[in-house]
């Protein structure tokens, strides 16, 4: 089942029949640990509601933080490594990789976050730019993975390697995260095999495209999700973003205008236009 929010309210989607959801709000409704049995009661019903027209989508988040693990898979350490070299950055990025402890870093609040069909942007002074395509988990207040959903990780590679504690400009601004389209709602974990794709069109053609599958993962969303809950709180849930196994070439970066799709297995497409 597919969680969809929209202008027009909320909406979950089995075997292409949408059904309308009443909840007070989507924090209440997104908090609960059993979800997914709320969600089939709903289908089980039987009252159709109309088709989910996608001009409507918005972000699925309502008041839950972004969070974002990050090194958790060996392009990404190769990349940084580096991004980085010429600020000694290299040690430190295969370090982090190696460690039992993960990287985990804040990414956004709600009102930086992009939804389906809506703009992501590069910042003013970056001269290399990436999207990052990522697997992002719904996570309880109590830790419990009870969806997944896709998230961009919005990049500025070049403020990144000049310091390693650059991370949170080159990371954390306004329209630096998209998530979308809709949360996938289920108990068991998705297949290693679950492929992530990105593709990059400019001016209508493709600049760069890529596919990975969660066997690169080096650590399991529930490891990361036990380190992010330790000494945290997240009175409404959270999203976690659990690392980016693709990562366009040193040559590229993001041109205002450029188109991002990016695709999982089960979820779909997170389509948005750079700004």
């Amino acid at each position: 089942m597919i969680l969809y929010r929209t202008t027009d309210g909320i909406l979950v989607e089995h075997d292409s029949k949408s059904y309308r959801v009443n909840a007070p709000s989507f924090d209440l409704l997104v908090t609960q640990d059993d979800l997914l049995g709320y969600l089939v009661s709903i289908v089980d019903e039987g009252n159709p509601a109309e088709q989910i027209d996608q001009k409507s989508l918005q972000a699925p988040i309502g008041n839950q933080e972004v969070w974002a693990a990050g090194v958790t898979y060996y392009r990404s350490r190769s990349a940084r490594i580096e991004e980085s070299r010429s600020a000694g950055g290299g040690d430190f990025y295969d370090r982090v990789y190696s460690a039992e402890r993960p990287e985990l870093f804040f990414k956004a609040v709600a009102h930086k976050v992009a939804g389906p069909n809506n703009t992501v942007r590069i910042r003013r002074d970056a001269t290399w730019s990436v999207p990052e395509p990522e697997l992002a988990l719904l996570v309880t207040p109590r830790g419990q993975i009870i969806g997944y959903t896709i998230g961009n990780d919005m990049s500025s590679r070049d403020i990144e390697g000049l310091n390693p504690l650059y991370l949170p400009q080159a990371k954390v601004y306004d329209q630096s995260c998209s998530l979308g389209p809709g949360i996938l709602v289920q108990n068991e974990p998705l297949p290693s095999s679950t492929r992530i794709s990105l593709d990059i069109l400019r001016a209508g053609q493709a600049e760069f495209s890529a596919t990975v599958t969660l066997t690169e993962l080096k650590r399991s969303p529930a490891t990361l999700v036990e380190y992010l809950f330790r000494d945290h709180s997240f009175p409404y849930g959270c999203f976690l973003l659990t690392g980016t196994g693709i990562v366009p070439p040193d040559s590229f970066t993001l041109h205002r205008g450029d188109e991002v799709r990016i695709s999982i297995d089960a979820i779909g497409t997170l389509v948005n236009t750079v700004a």
